[in-house]
């Protein structure tokens, strides 16, 4: 049986990603980030999967293939609060049962926010 340990993320500048992150994910950086690597959680057994954010030379140019996806209470709320903390939105979306909003982080690597159909707060 397989876990979910990390979400690695590639990216241009590592420690500022990972303060957009941190921000997002009320969980702190750990020491020693650097524009090349840093992480959220790795040194800390969790229920929550650790991030980790690494420099690569070249930038995102397409869609991500694979992305996280969130759920919230008030999905409308929380949208708005990632993006005053540096994210993009880039469309609701009503199917499947879902209610989700995509969004991008500062360096443009997609996930959602979503909640229940039937829960039309959000």
């Amino acid at each position: 049986m397989i876990a979910l340990r990390h979400v690695a993320v590639d990216c241009q500048d590592a420690a500022a990603l990972a303060a957009f992150w941190s921000a997002a994910l009320d969980r702190p950086v750990d020491e020693g980030a650097s524009p090349y690597f840093a992480s959220i959680g790795i040194r800390f057994r969790s229920r929550q999967p650790a991030w980790l954010f690494l420099k690569v030379p070249e930038p995102k140019v397409a869609k991500n293939r694979m992305h996280v996806d969130f759920g919230a209470d008030d999905r409308a709320a929380e949208v708005e609060r990632l993006v005053s903390l540096g994210a993009s939105s880039h469309g609701e979306h009503d199917e499947y049962g879902t209610r989700w909003t995509v969004l991008a982080d500062p360096e443009g690597n997609e996930f959602c926010v979503g909640m229940p159909s039937a829960d039309r707060a959000g």
